[in-house]
């Protein structure tokens, strides 16, 4: 019960959690499950679960000697080196234990793909590959604590390496290439952010845990630390029978697995079950499968159940069946027990052809339902062509409404310009140099002060033309102080997206707050995957009101926005001075930050701070913003026959990217961040330059 000396903590000691210890226990049993994503709360045994699950974990056959751990009988996954001793014959194998491998949050990608072995290209002067955190992995379990919080320039290589099984390495003057097979293991808080959509796919099961509500087996947890704490050599040993019997029986279910038999009719439901939750892709009906074969040996049988495909879905579908960030996704266990009715009664009448057109005749009728009950849902929203007076204020502008929000668009990917300044930071949209260590290595430089990040191939190629008129001592190479070279990193840091949001009687208008509001919604998901900050101001009536100060809770920001009124007068220079405050507020407590601001409103002004007019009063304000560079694109909501063109005469002040709302597609909000200009902000001077 040890490792590297320090006692750990049993595999079956652990209260409760059951899923979760089953989801481990079958990616031990079958490998080929595709790992396990643990999401929950701090202080749920997550990251305990893991590292007891070595004990477990079953030998391994391995070509004696490689660095590698190759499989002796899989030639076309052997390393250069295994395929040299098959030609020589000399191949020899050996058995080890299956390891579980730790992905430290702050690794570097030195660490994590392999480098140059610097000891020996100095003492040998050759090149010569050194093993990172993935080759460690091969064939064992990748763990990766607080995995939401990896930097995505590691994310990308996990990603790479999950989809090729190889992991490539061409940098430092070496190209090398190693298989790496590994099954990952995350453990995260979702409190702290989310993973994104790709890597996440990448994990074949996910069980989310909560801590134990029952006060009796809390207690029966506090006395099993308590006792752990106390002697923990005699608590391993207390347990030492029940981990042997769970070993065992991981054994035989591994002996059995091929034995595992699933019949078409299995199939059939588990396709049906992947199809009436509405999972994309593929990827969930094949890891069902496995799973359920698992989950069959481990049980001690050879026939693949119905209890088995519904345990295995419930491990493989809660991390697929979420598309949309902000969905609403309860009452995934009804839907599952629908969907297995449902193939119940299609096996009793075996009518599958007649079944099918059923089920396409009742999935029309439910969408036009849908749609007739959409249609009925706001009547009072329908009958919007009442007349407005000359400021496009309804006749009762005093009286507010919450519209609903307007359907959502899939946006495609986008960034602004690239930041060549360092900024600090973390996020998925701007890619901009740092100063940090935690950053992809592009590029080394002559160091202008102390170096902090040493860039080692290159100090040494930079050494290597003057080694024969240097004095040196044995082997060593010589390096001067004028050889050293400091590494250039890049990454990539979040945005500030601040949308001020037109919440005037006018916006009631033909719908127009129902769409304004999709399209938020739509920037929302964009920045919810981004890991950008948002900030939300609605104006409306006599001011404008920060109803969101600046967040990285997007799902905040979304409620917000569902439960936003309209009605009243249209303060626009309201809400532009209070847009302004709050940018500026954020740079002077955060200047590495991009902000962005997106007005929606059809700019017709009829309420100001002083005796300027309320339209020329939101033109001067709005030139602040273009004399200081803060990006900008104007959202124009004007619907009518007759249009003035406010909005645009706004977006003209601002220097912002304008859209009319008819001709709004989400990319095209997107296309108005991407091809903003680049700026920098001066601390010293507290402005912005281009």
């Amino acid at each position: 019960m040890k490792n590297h000396n320090i006692t750990v903590y049993p595999f079956t000691a652990i209260v409760g959690q059951e899923k979760m210890k089953k989801a481990l226990i079958l990616n031990a049993i079958n490998p080929k499950v595709g790992g396990v994503l643990i999401r929950g709360e701090k202080g749920t045994a997550k990251s305990t679960a893991v590292r007891a699950l070595a004990n477990l974990l079953p030998e391994i056959e391995v070509v004696e000697g490689c660095k590698f751990r190759c499989s002796p009988h899989d030639v076309n996954a052997m390393c250069e080196e295994c395929l040299e001793k098959v030609k020589a014959g000399t191949l020899k194998s050996s058995f080890i234990k299956m390891k579980v491998v730790d992905l430290p949050v702050s690794a570097t990608e030195d660490r994590v793909v392999g480098t140059l072995d610097i000891e020996h290209a100095i003492k040998k002067g050759e090149k010569r590959f050194e093993p990172g955190v993935l080759a460690h992995a091969h064939r064992g379990i990748l763990y990766v604590d607080e995995i939401n919080l990896l930097d995505d320039h590691l994310v990308d290589v996990l990603l790479d390496s999950a989809a090729m099984g190889v992991n490539t390495v061409e940098r430092e003057g070496i190209s090398f290439y190693h298989p790496a097979n590994f099954v990952l293991v995350g453990t995260m808080n979702p409190e702290e952010g989310e993973l994104r959509p790709q890597l996440l796919d990448r994990f074949g099961l996910c069980v989310d845990i909560k801590g134990i509500m029952d006060v009796a087996r809390r207690v029966e947890l506090i006395k099993y630390r308590l006792s752990y704490e106390t002697d923990p050599e005699t608590f391993a040993a207390s347990w030492q029978a029940a981990e042997s019997e769970l070993c065992g029986q991981i054994l035989l279910a591994q002996k059995l697995l091929p034995e595992v038999r699933i019949s078409d009719s299995m199939l059939e439901l588990i396709s049906q079950i992947c199809v009436d939750m509405g999972v994309n892709g593929h990827r969930a009906d094949i890891t069902m499968m496995k799973t359920s074969i698992t989950l069959a040996a481990f049980n001690g049988r050879t026939e693949v159940l119905e209890e088995d495909v519904k345990e295995a879905a419930e491990l493989v579908l809660p991390h697929r069946m979420r598309r949309k960030p902000f969905d609403n996704h309860s009452d995934k266990q009804d839907k599952l027990n629908e969907s297995i009715e449902k193939q119940r009664e299609k096996e009793k009448e075996n009518k599958k052809e007649k079944e099918k057109d059923k089920n396409k005749n009742e999935q029309q009728k439910k969408e036009h339902n849908e749609q007739s009950g959409k249609a009925q849902a706001h009547p009072e929203e329908q009958k919007s062509d009442n007349p407005q007076d000359s400021t496009g204020e309804q006749p009762d502008a005093s009286s507010e409404t919450i519209f609903t929000t307007g359907e959502s668009y899939q946006i495609k990917q986008f960034s602004p310009d690239f930041q060549r300044n360092n900024r600090n930071g973390s996020g998925r949209r701007s890619k901009t140099l740092t100063k940090s260590k935690q950053g992809r290595y592009i590029k080394s430089k002559i160091p202008e002060e102390k170096i902090t990040d040493l860039a080692f191939d290159a100090t040494l190629r930079a050494a290597a033309p003057y080694q024969l008129v240097r004095e040196k001592n044995g082997n060593s190479i010589v390096i001067h102080e004028s050889d050293f070279r400091q590494k250039v990193r890049e990454k990539k840091i979040g945005n500030f997206v601040l949308f001020v949001v037109d919440a005037s009687g006018s916006m009631g208008a033909q719908q127009r707050m129902v769409a304004s509001k999709g399209a938020v919604l739509s920037m929302l998901m964009d920045a919810y995957q981004k890991r950008d900050k948002v900030g939300l101001i609605a104006f409306k009536g006599a001011e404008a009101e920060l109803v969101l100060p600046p967040t990285s809770s997007v799902e905040m920001a979304q409620k917000y926005l569902e439960e936003l009124p309209t009605g009243g007068k249209t303060p626009l220079s309201h809400g532009l001075i209070k847009g302004y405050e709050t940018i500026q507020a954020e740079l002077r407590r955060d200047p590495d930050i991009c902000p962005f601001m997106v007005l929606i409103s059809d700019g017709r002004a009829n309420v100001s701070m002083n005796d300027e007019p309320p339209l020329q009063e939101s033109k001067t304000i709005a030139s602040m913003f273009r004399s200081e560079c803060i990006q900008s694109a104007v959202i124009d909501t004007e619907s009518s026959i007759i249009k003035f063109g406010l909005a645009q005469e706004i977006s003209s002040a601002l220097g912002a990217r304008y859209l009319a709302l008819e001709d709004l597609k989400a990319d095209s909000i997107v296309e108005a961040v991407r091809t903003s200009a680049p700026f920098e902000f001066s601390v010293s001077s507290g402005s912005f330059s281009a």
